[in-house]
């Protein structure tokens, strides 16, 4: 039998609660209907697409390859289902967009295609830069429109934000550490670790906050702003890395495994979302942008 769109959904919307409830509830049917697929679509693969345990459910490295797939798959479905609706494709203009680092990889770069693909004779002007210099930006009404982190939006009252993805942070440990195989995991096990610190937006930040709630400052052994940097440095056994979800891969450029655990306690989580400037008038191509990006998001929940 092969596979169906809404086993595709149901699967993307596991790997991203970890749990089956919690998807099931953000898809608004029940549980057993959401095993029941996730079952079939593995059989259908011949592939094993979660570990069970516990306290939920771990992607496999098979799960991170279809997760891949699938996503393209649904929002090229909503991409599809927009080419019949939208009646403007065709209009032109320019769109001024901003972004920030840990997102211009990770988010952007999907969004952006289906933006292009959608209004192609749209002119889109993008810059990278940090958060708080993007927020002068917008209030400057230089930008039209952002793709940023917003948990730490500085000035909250000129600034509109709707999220399009939420990111909880884990421990990225090399291929065979001893902490990967523990029961759990708590902050107090990580506080000798030497720490690969990835130093773009907010991560520095919050890794620092959570260790020195443990009177203890984070024992770092390489400071990057390169994503990959962190992969193939933990990947080698340099050290341990705390960091957003969004960004984890389990392999290194070099090919080396990289494993991903949960950390027990009240760890940050990394909202991503679309900003512009509070009572702004916003242009139809800024507002086509923002619906895309809620598009995205909602072809991963919908049923």
């Amino acid at each position: 039998m092969a596979f169906t769109i809404r086993q595709l959904q149901f699967f993307v919307a596991v790997a991203e609660a970890g749990t089956v409830s919690h998807a099931a509830q953000a898809l608004s049917i029940s549980q057993s209907s959401v095993t029941e697929a996730i079952k079939e679509l593995e059989a259908d693969l011949n592939v094993k697409l979660f570990e069970r345990h516990p306290r939920g459910l771990s992607i496999t490295h098979k799960g991170h390859q279809l997760l891949r797939h699938a996503t393209r798959i649904l929002t090229d479905i909503s991409d599809a289902r927009r080419s019949f609706s939208e009646q403007a494709s065709n209009r032109g203009g320019r769109l001024q967009l901003g972004v920030t680092s840990l997102v211009a990889g990770y988010v952007l770069s999907d969004l952006l295609a289906r933006y292009r693909r959608a209004f192609p004779s749209v002119e889109v002007h993008a810059i990278e830069d940090n958060g708080d210099y993007l927020e002068h930006l917008l209030i400057g009404g230089e930008l039209d429109v952002a793709v940023m982190v917003v948990s730490n939006l500085r000035d909250r009252l000129a600034i509109d934000a709707e999220i399009v993805e939420v990111s909880p942070y884990r421990l990225w440990l090399p291929l065979g550490h001893p902490l990967a195989s523990a029961d759990s995991i708590a902050l107090a096990d990580i506080i000798s670790e030497p720490l690969i610190m990835l130093t773009i937006d907010e991560v520095e930040e919050n890794t620092g906050k959570l260790l020195a709630a443990f009177g203890s400052r984070p024992k770092v052994a390489f400071r990057t702003r390169s994503v990959e940097a962190v992969r193939s440095l933990v990947a080698t056994g340099a050290g341990l890395a705390l960091l957003p979800d969004l960004v984890y891969r389990p392999w290194s450029l070099e090919g080396d495994r990289i494993e991903s655990r949960d950390v027990s306690g009240s760890l940050p989580v990394v909202q991503i979302g679309m900003t512009w400037r509070r009572g702004s008038g916003l242009t139809q191509n800024a507002r086509d942008f923002i619906g895309i990006a809620q598009g995205q998001r909602g072809a991963r929940q919908r049923p």
